[in-house]
C-alpha cells in the first residue's frame, strides 16, 4: 500500500502520487460496482416478493 509524505508531487492537484492515484481510483472503482450489485440483487428479491410494476 502507498502511504502519504509530506513532500506533495509537484503536479498533483491531491497531493496524492500517480501510483497512489491509481490504487485510490481501484478501490473506488471496486466498491462502486460491489455497490451496484448489491443493489440489483435486493431489487431483484423485492421484485420477487412484491412486483411493483403488474
Amino acid at each position: 500500500m502507498t502511504h502519504l509524505t509530506d513532500e506533495r508531487p509537484a503536479d498533483s492537484l491531491t497531493g496524492l502520487t500517480p501510483e497512489a492515484a491509481k490504487e485510490l481510483h481501484g478501490l473506488f472503482v471496486v466498491n462502486t460496482i460491489s455497490f451496484t450489485a448489491i443493489a440489483v440483487v435486493a431489487h431483484g428479491l423485492i421484485w420477487f416478493w412484491k412486483p411493483w410494476f403488474g
